[in-house]
């Protein structure tokens, strides 16, 4: 991406545009910014670095005093802020005693009067906005690298779409991001509240395999289209599931219902009982459907949902050799003939699918993605928010995610509890073969844990995470369990020959 600086340029009326400006950027700065604000006394510098701040905080009422005297005014929120103002000082010196270097390596720096920092700010990093008069109001020039000017324009572009829908006044915080390309916001209107989506269209990656990506293998979804057509799907056959209030297909944003933060578990972190119980209860119900092959999208298209496949299985598995392998062995890649032994071993179980119920999986039904709705009845109660990458696959794989809650240690009483409230809804069903099922159940339960052990090391080697790693030991836990059925001894197996101790985890 090009280093390139360019500019935008925008007039404020009055001093709620300048507030509003604030707060959009406060949704465009990360972690490692510097925001140089250029203007005259009385042109709303202080303003507008107030705003930003109390809209990171998401506290209207933050105390923000102006850093003249003290010349720093740190702010501990969802990542540091450090509030400067280097009016006072006299020599470019001083600026080592500050530590700019060290507030931008995990925080955002907003610097008044930075003309002093000019040669010490990291120019890529460095957004500089200049306030000028203009006849009633003011006039914001911003300039930065390609990356921050398009991220601004993002936010701009997600405010005409609020604008276009009614919401104009609203105001907007950062919610969460659950992938690069993926952001969430809070549109608060009044006294209601929302969630926008912001999803922008993600690359698909290098080609791994016939010419296809990771991604593209394991038909991750890389725009708003999957999500949109499966979320009308589950609404019109009864599921609990965000309302789309609003949208634009083509730039992928979406403005949501609020479902709440009412989820599976308890303050402790520990699994509700009742909760797990009555989600093995929605599965059931959604399980018990015929899937279309394809969902009308409300631009009179189609999306046509993606076979979870061999290919899509094989690869996943293939984390546990990439990352998980290496790790326990010294960093040495994993051998070519361990691998075929590996693949070999999967294309005995995959062909064991063969027979098995094939619907819709959600993918990862757990407790991050599982909202409970008190007071709705069954099967609403259980809100599904995570569903974009759903593919058409043995249903049991989503059985097998919540029983075996990735991040969460399911003891095997409930779990038992939990199976046995989802076959016995089943077992109403003439059509539906246990014995198949379990079978099903106990290989897409292996598949997922292998993928999971390699995600885990993914995680802390390449991307830097390692409180991932927590969940290690449970993922063993779980992989032994469904190791005992006498359809996954190829495995077990290999997992002998592999000399990897199930138990040392």
């Amino acid at each position: 991406m090009s280093d390139e600086t360019l500019s935008i340029s925008l007039f404020l009326a009055d001093e709620a545009d300048t507030i509003r400006l604030g707060e959009e950027l406060a949704l465009a700065v990360r972690p490692g910014t510097a925001v140089a604000l250029v203007g005259d006394l009385g042109a709303g510098k202080s303003t507008l670095a107030r705003a930003l701040i109390r809209a990171i905080a998401d506290d209207a009422e933050l105390e923000v005093p102006s850093p003249t005297f003290t010349i720093v005014q740190s702010y501990a929120l969802r990542f540091p802020v450090a509030h400067l103002d280097l009016y006072r000082l006299s020599d470019v010196s001083e600026l080592d005693e500050l530590g700019i270097d060290e507030m931008l390596s995990d925080g955002v720096c907003l610097i008044e009067w930075p003309e002093m920092a000019s040669d010490v700010l990291p120019k890529a990093s460095t957004i500089l906005l200049r306030l000028t008069h203009e006849q009633d109001g003011r006039r914001a020039m911003i300039e930065g690298s390609r990356r921050h000017i398009e991220r601004l324009e993002r936010v701009f572009a997600i405010r005409r779409f609020l604008e276009r829908n009614g919401k104009s006044s609203a105001t907007r915080r950062y919610f969460s991001g659950d992938a690069a390309y993926r952001t969430y916001e809070l549109v608060r209107d009044n006294n209601d509240q929302y969630l926008l989506m912001d999803w922008q269209p993600q690359p698909p990656g290098p080609a791994l395999h016939n010419g296809k990506s990771y991604s593209e293998i394991v038909h991750l979804a890389r725009t708003v289209e999957p999500f949109v057509a499966l979320d009308l799907y589950l609404q019109s056959e009864g599921f609990a599931s965000p309302e789309i209030l609003a949208l634009d297909m083509n730039e992928g944003i979406l403005l949501l219902s609020d479902m709440g933060r009412a989820g599976v578990l308890d303050a402790d972190g520990a699994p509700i009982e009742e909760r797990y119980i009555e989600s093995a209860a929605c599965l059931a119900a959604l399980h018990d459907k015929s899937m279309p092959q394809a969902i009308p999208l409300p631009d009179g298209t189609g999306y046509d949902i993606p076979r979870f496949d061999a290919d899509a299985m094989k690869i996943e598995t293939s984390l546990l050799l990439d990352w998980y392998l290496p790790h326990i062995n010294d960093g040495k890649p994993t051998a070519d003939s361990k691998r075929q032994d590996f693949f070999a071993v999967w294309d005995r179980l995959i062909a064991k699918l063969d027979d098995v119920e094939k619907g819709l999986v959600l993918r990862d039904f757990h407790s991050p993605n599982i909202i409970w709705q008190q007071d709705r009845p069954a099967p609403r109660n259980v809100g599904i928010i995570d569903f974009q990458d759903a593919m058409i696959g043995p249903t049991a794989y989503d059985l097998a995610s919540l029983v075996q809650d990735a991040r969460v240690t399911i003891p095997p009483d409930l779990q038992a509890r939990i199976m046995e409230r989802y076959l016995d809804i089943r077992r109403k069903n003439p059509a539906f073969d246990e014995r198949v099922f379990l079978k099903a159940f106990a290989i897409m339960a292996a598949q997922r844990n292998c993928k999971l052990v390699g995600a885990w090391v993914r995680l802390l080697k390449r991307d830097g995470k390692p409180g991932y790693m927590k969940h290690m030991p449970r993922t063993f836990t779980y992989m032994r369990a469904v190791l005992d059925h006498p359809d996954l001894a190829p495995l077990r197996d290999w997992f002998s020959r592999a000399d990897i101790d199930l138990n040392s985890h």
